[in-house]
Formats: structure tokens, sequence, C-alpha cells
């Protein structure tokens, strides 16, 4: 297992956005789409009284999520949607990104921390999503990560 997997959570495996009523979801061709639905996003998480630093977290793992589905899934070809469903309660925030390319496995993706690859620019994407959020999931096919926040303790 990699050493900062977090895709054991017993509610990784079993969530699926695109089957939940009541998720959202949009389309984006590029990260720099997404500016609005950041805002939006942090308006709502305050409104559920979500600290700063979930937040944060979120905005931070969801960028990353969404520039790795542009970057290596969809090759930069803005001819191809990046799928982005959503949804935000009390307790916590789901996040799906899906990119139209053939996928990846994980675990094949070395640890940026480890020595020989401390100057190698790989990994860090998937680094911060996995350390920013309670547990991060892909489907097997490796084109969609589900991320989920838990609300912190304030």
């Amino acid at each position: 297992m990699h050493p900062h997997r977090k895709d054991h959570h017993p509610c990784a495996n079993r969530v699926d956005l695109a089957s939940e009523p009541h998720a959202l979801k949009i389309q984006t061709r590029s990260p720099e789409e997404l500016n609005l639905f950041f805002e939006m996003l942090e308006v709502w998480m305050r409104a559920l009284g979500y600290p700063r630093r979930d937040i944060f977290a979120v905005r931070l793992a969801l960028y990353e999520a969404v520039n790795n589905a542009f970057v290596h899934g969809n090759r930069r070809d803005r001819s191809k949607p990046i799928h982005v469903r959503y949804l935000v309660t009390a307790a916590d925030v789901l996040l799906e990104v899906e990119d139209e390319g053939p996928g990846f496995d994980p675990d094949q993706v070395p640890d940026p921390t480890s020595s020989p690859y401390l100057d190698r620019p790989g990994g860090r994407g998937l680094f911060l999503m996995r350390n920013c959020m309670t547990w991060v999931s892909f489907n097997p096919q490796g084109n969609r990560v589900t991320l989920c926040r838990q609300r912190s303790v304030p």
C-alpha cells in the first residue's frame, strides 16, 4: 500500500456521486474555468460552519484533481470535458472528478517525499489530495477520483 494512501476508509468504495440524487454536476475544460465554482463552494461551506482549514483543504484538493484530469487525463485537450460532481453537507464535502483519459494506477505514482523523488515535479498533486482529504478513492479504470473531507472539529 502507498504510504500516503487514504482510500481505506469504509465509505471510500461505496460512494458513487453519479447515483446520488442530491449531488450536483458541472463540467469544465480547464482548471481556470472553476474560479466561480470555488467561490460558490466556499460560500456553502462557510454557511454550514466549516472551519477555514477545511475550506482551504477542499479547494486545494479539488484544484489538484481537476488540474491532473486536464494535464494527465485529457492531455490538455480543451475539447474534452472534465466532469465534477459534488455534494456538500453539514458533515462532509464529497467531490468527484472524472476525465476522458485512459486512466492510471495511483499506486504506481511514487511518493514525492522519498529521497529519489524529491527533485522531480510529478506526484505532488496526488500527494496533496491524499493529505488534504479524509479519504481519496479511484475507480478501477483510474480516470475518476472521489474526494471526501469530513468537517473538522472547530
